[in-house]
């Protein structure tokens, strides 16, 4: 079963606390590979580490963000939602030193904008047909294992238990 690229998209609202910067990669991450998009991990989780990050250091008072991905078949865009209306500072840094000089490294475009109640920090990645693998997404696979239950056994307290046991 391939699913139409167009449904490619994932939020998660999160308070935004150096806890579930971990967490978040690792979310991330997982959608991305399901996506058959691996090859996208390492840059886009960097990217999001560094605007989580940023809601962290300094956001004041309510943390929390919404943490978007969006894959159209040819890009990916990936966003931080907060609810500071203050605008990012562009400085002229080193992107080993981190900050939004980071993100622009490792994206191919990158922006902010204020919305009603905060702003959103966005960046997106163009990603080339043979690095997604195809056009949709894979089936998901059966397990390797499937489980069902003993006959019943002689020891009534055996029977009673129904344990399960791996069939190959």
């Amino acid at each position: 079963m391939n699913v139409p690229v167009s449904a490619c998209h994932y939020s998660i609202e999160v308070p935004a606390t150096p806890e579930r910067v971990p967490q978040i990669r690792r979310i991330v991450a997982a959608h991305l590979r399901h996506w058959n998009l691996a090859s996208q991990v390492a840059p886009v989780c960097g990217a999001l580490d560094e605007l989580v990050g940023n809601v962290v250091r300094h956001v004041d008072g309510d943390t929390t963000c919404v943490v978007e991905l969006r894959w159209n078949g040819s890009r990916l865009t990936a966003s931080v939602a907060d609810r500071d209306r203050r605008l990012p500072p562009v400085h002229t840094s080193a992107p080993r030193r981190g900050g939004l000089a980071k993100v622009a490294r490792l994206s191919d475009s990158w922006g902010t904008c204020g919305t009603d109640d905060g702003k959103v920090v966005w960046f997106s990645r163009r990603v080339k047909e043979s690095e997604s693998i195809g056009r949709g997404l894979r089936a998901p696979r059966r397990p390797a294992v499937e489980f069902r239950p003993l006959p019943a056994a002689v020891d009534p307290a055996v029977d009673a238990a129904r344990r399960l046991v791996p069939v190959h």
